[in-house]
């Protein structure tokens, strides 16, 4: 197998993850509409400032979930006489001026459009009054102004009055090479995670997730494995500290205010724990009881449906009385050796 294939996995666990992934995956028609609407903002900040916009966020990665609710852009604004930056002037003016030019274009067409930027930590908040995913209340994009870091890499973005280093632009080269070179089972997993991480009070941000994933997918993996493989690298660098920034140029990525860094290692080390019991489970020979798992680990019906809860105590008991029955050390090495060596034949090319 090359770096360029696509490892298969005949299971029930990475069978029902790609059909769990199917339901939280975008519609054409909703991406499209999204990107028209962000296109429509980034005209109206071109033609304001000159410079050049780019994007970012879910949409431009390619690992948005359903239900699409937002849409993420930023707009590198010419400052040719060096009056903005650390020290110097902040990002209010720009933001004002910003928002005055989405206020006057693209509400032509969105005429229940508002934009929000006082007071507020890094973007100009877009709201659109119209939603994208239907039956959703809004959908909204996030603005960011920002300006040339004129002595390193990256850019200034705002935080509230003042500026942060940030290299948006390298974050999104980093994600669209690492899709390619993992023939978008990068994207794929990490759609998994991000709606994962949605059902258990997001411990951590999706650019979060992310810039875990580029430190340990680097090559395609099945659904199964991008979950192993993630869990263990996330409790790695977790219990070392904060993310680094990828790209090298911002401080490290801070974890949900709500949790501590002790809480959020217990909560993956959990999710771990089931995601293994589903694996052993389903290596054992209890398909059934490995989905119940799966259905315990993302604590979304609609996504992940339990099965039929009478056929998971029917298959409980059948191993419970297997195991009472057989002889537990002979049986018990064998299986854990199989299990280990399949995870080893199918996992060797993870990290």
């Amino acid at each position: 197998m090359t770096l360029l294939d696509i490892p298969t996995r005949t299971s029930t666990v990475e069978h029902a993850l790609n059909t769990a992934r199917s339901r939280i995956e975008v519609t054409p028609e909703e991406l499209a509409e999204a990107r028209r609407r962000r296109d429509a903002i980034a005209d109206a900040l071109e033609r304001e400032f000159g410079g050049h916009t780019y994007v970012n966020g879910s949409i431009a990665h390619g690992d948005a979930l359903n239900p699409l609710t937002d849409v993420d852009l930023g707009i590198v604004v010419p400052d040719p006489d060096g009056l903005y930056g650390p020290g110097l002037r902040g990002p209010g003016a720009l933001q004002e001026s910003a928002t005055d030019a989405i206020r006057r274009e693209p509400k032509d067409e969105y005429p229940k459009l508002r934009v929000e930027h006082i007071n507020r930590h890094r973007s100009i908040l877009v709201r659109f009054g119209d939603p994208v995913t239907p039956g959703k209340a809004d959908f909204t994009a996030d603005v960011i102004t920002a300006i040339d870091n004129r002595t390193g890499a990256g850019l200034y973005i705002p935080n509230y009055h003042t500026w942060d280093r940030s290299h948006p632009e390298r974050h999104t080269e980093l994600v669209k090479e690492a899709n390619a070179v993992t023939r978008s089972t990068f994207a794929r997993g990490t759609r998994l995670m991000k709606h994962w991480n949605r059902k258990h009070d997001r411990p951590i941000c999706s650019w979060n997730i992310k810039a875990l994933a580029l430190g340990c997918i680097i090559a395609p993996v099945t659904m199964t494995d991008y979950i192993s493989t993630w869990l263990n690298h996330a409790i790695e660098q977790l219990s070392i500290g904060e993310t680094p920034d990828p790209a090298g140029v911002a401080g490290p990525i801070k974890i949900n205010e709500k949790f501590t860094m002790t809480q959020v290692i217990a909560e993956f080390k959990e999710a771990k724990a089931i995601f293994d019991r589903a694996l052993m489970l389903e290596d054992d020979g209890y398909p059934i009881l490995a989905l119940n798992e799966l259905a315990k680990f993302f604590a979304d019906e609609e996504m992940m449906p339990r099965p039929d809860q009478s056929a998971v105590r029917a298959a409980e008991a059948a191993r419970f009385k297997a195991k009472t029955f057989s002889a537990p050390a002979r049986v018990a090495a064998t299986a854990s050796t199989t299990a280990l060596a399949d995870r080893i034949n199918t996992r060797s090319w993870s990290c």
